[in-house]
């Protein structure tokens, strides 16, 4: 049985992320191996980041639909950190040397406007501590070869996270209603998907309390003025040179990001 060895393992995802060369999935060597495993890489991996001068600014959460955690065979989301080095506003240009196998995702971000600590946070104490939500494009990308991930890879690979477009306009969530908020993805002006804030876990606000409560077993917080990315409203699109992507949200207003070489 091959030995679990984190640090080795996040230095590989480590050079993997600097050199944009994919690796062979982890889980190949070891099937085995676990949610907790992969976390225990994952915080090997963001210590290395962090160590280079980046900063942590928020969180994601994934495997937030049914039809991932199926894909997956999970029944839980799994969450990483969001890292400042990989936040780009409305309009930025994302170019795709930046990353391996990207691929864009549509979904609603939450701003925190106060400190939110599990366990034992409910949605009312999330609407308490969130300033508003906005809109927001996820990419995704691997570091493992072709997408061949299973529930250790994709968490230990930060959550399969590669960077985010987030809208500078916030919400009050006295103005919306999470989980009716309707959006439209457009690719060159071309309809792509749509989806709805209740493909979150039911309710994007019910991945905030979930996420609290799964960072406070471990004595974390969500601070105020943090991000928190709260899964995708449809499947995942790839990504190519010369695209114009376009995410339409009901009451949120629109996000755009423009890929390059």
């Amino acid at each position: 049985m091959p030995v679990v060895d984190p640090g080795a393992k996040a230095r590989l995802l480590y050079d993997a992320r600097r050199t944009r060369v994919a690796i062979e999935p982890f889980t190949d060597e070891d099937p085995t191996l676990g949610m907790a495993d992969g976390y225990a890489v994952q915080r090997e991996l963001v210590d290395l980041i962090l160590a280079d001068g980046d900063t942590i600014v928020g969180h994601k959460v994934g495997l937030t639909s049914k039809p991932m955690q199926r894909m997956i065979g999970v029944d839980t989301p799994d969450y990483a950190p969001v890292l400042g080095s990989t936040i780009y506003g409305d309009g930025d240009e994302i170019s795709l040397s930046s990353f391996i196998q990207p691929k864009i995702e549509a979904e609603i971000v939450a701003v925190m406007g106060q400190e939110l600590r599990g366990p034992g946070v409910t949605v009312a104490d999330v609407v308490r501590a969130v300033e508003g939500v906005s809109a927001s494009m996820e990419i995704v990308d691997s570091r493992f070869a072709d997408w061949r991930i299973k529930l250790a890879d994709t968490v230990a690979d930060l959550a399969s996270n590669g960077a985010a477009a987030i809208s500078s306009r916030v919400v009050p969530l006295a103005e919306v209603d999470t989980r009716l908020v309707g959006m439209v993805l457009t690719k060159d002006g071309e309809l792509v998907d749509t989806g709805a804030g209740a493909a979150a876990l039911g309710d994007p606000l019910g991945v905030v309390a979930w996420l609290a409560n799964t960072l406070g077993e471990h004595g974390v917080a969500l601070e105020p003025g943090h991000l928190v990315m709260t899964g995708a409203l449809h499947a995942a699109c790839p990504m190519e040179a010369g695209d114009v992507f376009r995410a339409e949200f009901d009451r949120l207003g629109s996000v755009t990001v423009r890929v390059v070489d």
